[in-house]
């Protein structure tokens, strides 16, 4: 029987443990991936309901805004004014005689997908209509596509 030297015994011992084998890596790579293919289509699809969500607080913010310049003016600025006689002193009719020094909002926001909001004053059902057009920014479509009105909220 031959005698292996401690120095050398130990010298082999760690080039076992120095790395790992390619089995180990290839399961540890199946793991991940399997991993990735459960959890990924759940994170990518909340991104679609954050942003509807995001729409809605905008929305009530917008309405919000538009409450109070009506307060202080007596109506709601008309469509030709927009959305911007929240921001910036409106001109022409109606006349906001009580706008409120450094506006209702800091900035006219954009939906979450990059449009503008509909603003329509007055509107076929009452006194306004406040709408985002959705992902699609077209009128209608489903789920992150679909509008989503002040009306809705």
């Amino acid at each position: 029987m031959k005698m292996v030297s401690k120095h050398r015994k130990r010298s082999l011992i760690a080039k076992r443990q120095a790395g790992f084998t390619l089995l180990e890596l290839m399961v540890v790579a199946a793991i991940l991936s399997l991993l990735v293919a459960l959890v990924a289509p759940n994170i990518l699809g909340r991104s679609d309901d954050a942003k509807v969500a995001v729409a809605k607080t905008q929305l009530r913010n917008i309405v919000s805004a538009l409450d109070l310049y009506k307060l202080d003016n007596g109506q709601y600025p008309s469509t030709a004014q927009g959305l911007q006689a929240l921001v910036n002193r409106p001109t022409g009719y109606p006349e906001a005689r009580n706008w409120k020094q450094g506006g209702y909002l800091s900035s006219v926001p954009q939906d979450p997908w990059g449009f503008d909001f509909l603003y329509i004053s007055p509107s076929a059902q009452g006194e306004y209509e406040l709408v985002t057009l959705g992902a699609d920014g077209r009128d209608g479509g489903e789920a992150d596509a679909s509008d989503i009105s002040s009306r809705d909220l």
